[in-house]
């Protein structure tokens, strides 16, 4: 509804977005590419692979949501061992610090799950629609049978990729023998088709059409890199003095000509670039630091008889003050990088002693709370108290239980409980004690479990015990 009288205000959004450009990177051949391929062989032999090992009769690495326990190789962590989860979590940030800080996105570059799975979709494209050129072409031809067959082809595979992808990750949350044999007989649980699907649907956009646009406007490591990063932080950078000015290779030029840099401006390093950028402009926070426009580049000087590295790992005061690589080696050893290192050696070696020492019994006690106390027919007053045992070892145990803290208190009934490996078992004891032998109202006294096997396997647990 307009005013009478008013102007209308026009705004233009005209370049406020910028159209999406599918990109079509080439492929390369060099040292980097091929430790990106070692990489993804690495980790998706261990995705894939650890979740059908076995260890101890069970899964090797289980997070049995169901039964609340996780099983990772010869320990068994619980609901109450959550902080071990938080010290993860720590001990991988820091690692990223450390690693970002000394070497840039490397972890972008070469392990990051974005990264891998586009590789391996990319490489499933190129084997069907051909090389850089031939999927340009066919992506601007109509619309035709053998372009249908090649694109329906290419989806499948992406699709079979990605539900097996799905099939696994839920395969660490339920036992994946079992998933396997309700997959079989189509009898899988809704939870369970829901996150296989799920994930399966995610991956296939993520790395089948989004690619570069989760590093570029998804991902949030890209917005807060650049406070990790510092000027001698390894970074791939193009060397200007040597490069410039650009201009393409010409034979028998005359003398008094401009001289030109090594850079012949083939705008390979662009081609090859996952992400679409030009890495003769300087660092971009699209840059995921994959290293593909070094083998291009390399690749180019080779065939132009000119040294490698015009496009290299190296330094802002490398490049700034000519390092040599003796020189920038000792630059990456700093107080942020000497701090990270510390703090996450620190960390580690703590987690590590808290894991050999920890004890593999739980207990948790709670008083009865409807009757403070009752009167037994002996004249002894008696408190119930509800005991719960979990064995957290993968061996049975049979368990002494004592309580002391008031002179004369006493189990009442059974001391000696069994309890199975990996399992909880929840009982119903009392205490007493004769009347008078503490002071009216709440008392502390301290239960003690205590393994007969080993008595190094022992807990103790504070209770309080009411007196009339």
């Amino acid at each position: 509804m307009s005013v009478p009288g008013s102007k209308a205000i026009v705004i233009n959004t005209d370049g406020l977005y910028e159209k999406h450009k599918t990109i079509y990177a080439r492929s390369v051949k060099g040292v980097f590419d091929n430790w990106r391929w070692i990489m993804v062989w690495v980790t998706q032999a261990l995705f894939y692979g650890l979740c059908w090992t076995s260890w101890g009769g069970r899964q090797a690495v289980l997070f049995h949501l169901v039964e609340r326990k996780f099983y990772i190789f010869g320990m068994v962590f619980w609901p109450q061992d959550a902080i071990y989860l938080a010290v993860l979590l720590v001990i991988s940030a820091y690692a990223l610090f450390l690693v970002t800080a000394v070497g840039g996105r490397l972890f972008c570059g070469y392990a990051c799950p974005q990264t891998v799975y586009t590789e391996i979709f990319m490489w499933m494209e190129r084997k069907i629609e051909g090389e850089r050129p031939a999927r340009m072409k066919l992506d601007a031809q109509p619309m035709s049978a053998r372009k249908f067959r090649l694109k329906a082809l290419k989806h499948a595979l992406w699709l079979i990729v990605a539900l097996w992808t799905g099939f696994t990750f839920v395969g660490y949350f339920t036992p994946v023998k079992e998933l396997a044999a309700s997959v079989l007989a189509m009898s899988l649980g809704s939870w369970e088709l829901f996150w296989i699907f799920f994930y399966a649907a995610f991956l296939y956009l993520m790395a089948g059409f989004m690619r570069e646009q989760m590093c570029k406007y998804m991902c949030p490591y890209a917005r807060f890199q650049g406070v990790m990063f510092d000027p001698d932080t390894l970074v791939i950078s193009y060397d200007p003095q040597r490069g410039e000015p650009r201009g393409p290779l010409r034979k028998n030029i005359a003398a008094d000509a401009p001289k030109t840099g090594d850079c012949i401006d083939c705008s390979i390093c662009v081609q090859v670039c996952p992400t679409g950028i030009d890495i003769r402009d300087g660092l971009q926070l699209e840059c995921i630091a994959c290293a593909a426009c070094i083998d291009a580049c390399d690749e180019v000087m080779d065939k132009v008889g000119t040294p490698r590295g015009l496009i290299r790992y190296s330094t802002e005061n490398a490049l700034a003050k000519r390092y040599t690589a003796h020189d920038i080696l000792l630059h990456l050893l700093r107080p942020r990088t000497a701090l990270y290192t510390a703090i996450l050696l620190a960390i580690i070696a703590a987690t590590a002693w808290s894991l050999a020492t920890r004890i593999p019994l739980k207990v948790d006690i709670l008083r009865d709370r409807s009757t403070l106390y009752r009167e037994a027919d002996d004249e002894r007053i008696e408190n119930a108290f509800t005991l719960r045992i979990m064995n957290t070892d993968e061996a049975p145990h049979r368990y002494a239980i004592t309580v002391s803290g008031i002179e004369g208190i006493a189990i009442v009934g059974e001391r000696i409980v069994d309890v199975p490996a990996v399992s909880t078992k929840t009982l119903l004891l009392s205490a007493s004690v004769a009347e008078g032998s503490g002071h009216k109202g709440s008392n502390p006294v301290l239960f003690e479990i205590r393994a007969q096997e080993s008595s190094a396997i022992a807990v103790r647990e504070k209770a309080t015990f009411f007196l009339p």
